[in-house]
């Protein structure tokens, strides 16, 4: 092989050569038999090639034997016109097809030229430029879906490469098959050209100057004629049966034999009995019976086969299936994943399973993916996804809200029914089944579809079963929400600032504070309800006043004051805030009694002050809501985060501000003031 190029080139010449210098009979009977033996040697290598670009070189490989088949032509033409004899291997095959009568022979020889040059070379030269056109225009599409697996993390960068060349070879393999079929349909008209020359010019020679009659020249240049056509068009049918073999193979990883047994004769066994029993039907009605019953009992013989196959398939996949169920509950990793929980889950009774079904009309699912999009703008937090699912332990209408596997809040509805609230503007009664209303708490009625109008019309507030567990679902997530927030999410929110922000971050994380510092801060914020979707001022303030102190309820006390004009316009109405105050005197008993550790700051009150302080704020907030007013204690900023731990045994739904928090331009009213006098 060290010299195999040298040669290749030198034989390429040599065909080249030849049409002009002519080769010795004997070269040539050599020749002849090597065009066949290499035709069938491309024959069987397309066969058996898995893919196209396996043999690569077919393109090329056309335009040389094309070229071969010529310079024999040219060899042999010249020949039979000077001579009258081109060589034992085109006597022997004249004589073999003509068998002493020259038209049948001539005949059989122009079917065979047709054969080839309509059906295989222009069905194969169809095939290669369609194939050609796709693979172009299929190209932009591999090159994206290339892009995005390597940007998804799918692959890397030496496969990404390595698809892409193999994506080129492919668009010039069949771009080249697209212009190399020119070859094949080219070769053929060549030989109907040349054989007809050689019969007309056999015929006048024949004649004219070898002293022939026509019957002798006719049986004489005819033979010489189909011999040489013969010998020259089968290899050109061979070649022309390995460029279609080429060029239609697609959506297979192997080679053609296996294929045409896998998919022609691997079917489904019912097909082979209806085949056999067509042809015993067949055979019965007067055709005859000897061949169509062979062929039945065959096709039966293959059907049992098939049918024996797929149910030894079924079988082993069963007993596959089962060992593996047996090994992964044998297997110590099983256990692991039972340790998943997942973060927030809705489960409901069986009565309430049409509100999540879409195929009766259910839409809660909907809603529930509503839900993420309405927590991240008001919060600005992405929470997890929520698991609906049906619990047969629940009663048929209740439903129960969990969070980390925990469940924090049931509630029972009336499916067919409507929730009516009173807002505390409605002039009448309405009948219906009394009930508290989940999310917030107020007094309501369940009624029937009848009195909806009627409790409109009264002012009350009515909404759907769906609508009642959205809202409580949607309260329930808000108020945990500060339990939702894990690490990993706050390092996606810090990717996302990154992406317009990078200086802020890498001053920040982890020079500073680490992501564990910062999720306490965020936490806190979301525990009262204060939204993180304004992510760079928090962490351009963490990043101001971390160097100074890393206690978290202190930075979040500093984020809280950045976050002003936010909290101003969350809790201000019309430009006036009405609160409950604190007494100067008790702000100074709390400022006194606040105790530095190293585990951070808390506060240490004697417990007849606590119960005292805590009796006045319970007043106050009693007061305020009597009023339909949101119950706000405003204090001064040393203050506020104290009290606000101190009273949250109260409730949970008072909100304590302090004067930072504020604008400057709001004008604040006093209704009551929190003291222990």
């Amino acid at each position: 092989m060290k010299f195999g190029d040298i040669f290749i080139a030198i034989a390429i010449i040599a065909i080249i050569i030849a049409i002009i210098i002519p080769m010795p009979k004997g070269l040539l009977d050599i020749m002849l038999a090597f065009n066949i033996s290499l035709a069938l040697l491309i024959m069987l290598i397309a066969m058996y090639t898995d893919e196209a670009l396996s043999f690569s070189i077919f393109p090329s490989i056309l335009l040389i034997t094309t070229l071969l088949r010529l310079s024999l032509n040219i060899t042999t033409t010249r020949f039979i016109l000077l001579e009258g004899n081109a060589g034992s291997v085109i006597e022997a095959f004249g004589n073999f097809v003509i068998q002493g009568n020259p038209i049948v022979g001539f005949i059989i020889f122009l079917i065979i030229v047709i054969v080839q040059f309509l059906v295989i070379t222009k069905g194969s030269e169809r095939v290669a430029e369609v194939a050609a056109r796709f693979t172009l225009d299929a190209m932009p599409g591999k090159q994206m879906a290339i892009d995005a697996d390597l940007n998804s993390g799918l692959i890397n960068e030496q496969e990404a490469r390595m698809r892409r060349t193999k994506i080129q070879r492919e668009s010039d393999f069949y771009g080249a098959m697209d212009g190399a079929t020119k070859f094949v349909k080219g070769d053929a008209i060549a030989g109907i050209i040349i054989t007809v020359l050689n019969i007309c010019a056999g015929f006048a020679i024949g004649m004219l100057t070898g002293g022939l009659s026509l019957k002798e020249s006719l049986a004489k240049f005819t033979l010489l004629t189909v011999g040489d056509g013969l010998v020259s068009q089968i290899p050109a049918l061979l070649i022309s049966t390995a460029t279609g073999i080429v060029v239609t193979r697609a959506a297979s990883d192997s080679n053609l034999g296996q294929d045409i047994l896998k998919q022609l004769f691997g079917a489904e066994s019912k097909v082979m009995f209806i085949i056999a029993g067509v042809l015993v039907t067949l055979g019965l009605l007067g055709l005859p019976t000897l061949p169509l019953f062979s062929l039945a009992v065959v096709f039966l013989f293959l059907g049992y086969k098939q049918y024996k196959k797929k149910s030894n398939e079924k079988i082993n996949i069963e007993a596959e299936v089962e060992e593996a169920e047996v090994e992964e509950i044998r297997s110590p990793e099983n256990v692991l994943g039972l340790l998943k929980v997942d973060e927030l889950e809705l489960e409901f009774g069986y009565a309430i399973i049409p509100l999540a079904d879409s195929n009766q009309g259910g839409d809660l699912f909907d809603r529930a993916v509503m839900i993420r999009r309405q927590i991240a703008l008001e919060l600005g937090l992405v929470i997890p996804a929520i698991r609906l699912r049906d619990n047969i332990q629940l009663s048929p209408n209740e439903y129960a809200i969990k969070i980390k596997g925990v469940e924090i809040s049931r509630n029972e509805l009336y499916f067919d029914h409507y929730l009516a609230m009173d807002p505390g503007m409605a002039t009448g009664e309405i009948e219906g089944i009394d009930t508290i209303e989940p999310a917030f708490g107020l007094k309501a009625k369940w009624i029937i579809e009848s009195e909806r109008e009627k409790a409109e019309v009264y002012g009350y507030t009515v909404v759907d079963p769906p609508s009642v567990i959205i809202t409580h679902l949607t309260e329930v997530i808000k108020r945990h929400s500060c339990e939702l927030l894990s690490r990993q999410d706050v390092q996606i929110l810090l990717d996302n600032v990154k992406e317009e922000h990078p200086a802020l971050i890498d001053e920040l994380v982890p020079k500073i504070l680490s992501v564990g510092e910062v999720q306490k801060v965020l936490s806190n914020l979301l525990k009262e309800q204060i939204s993180i979707r304004d992510m760079v001022t928090i962490l351009e303030t963490l990043a101001d006043y971390a160097p100074v102190t890393r206690d978290p309820d202190m930075l979040t006390e500093y984020a809280r004051q950045k976050l002003s004009r936010y909290i101003t316009s969350k809790y201000v109405d019309d430009n006036v805030l009405k609160v409950v105050t604190v007494d100067s005197e008790l702000e100074g008993v709390i400022m006194q009694s606040i105790t530095q550790s190293e585990a951070g700051t808390y506060l240490s009150l004697d417990p007849n002050t606590t119960q005292s302080l805590i009796n006045s704020v319970a007043a106050n907030i009693q007061s305020l809501t009597s009023m339909g007013m949101m119950p706000i204690i405003l204090t001064a900023p040393i203050v506020r985060l104290y009290l606000k731990r101190l009273t949250e045994q109260i409730s949970e739904d008072f909100v304590v501000l302090s004067y930072n928090e504020i604008n400057s331009n709001v004008e604040v009213q006093s209704l009551g003031m929190v003291s222990i006098r």
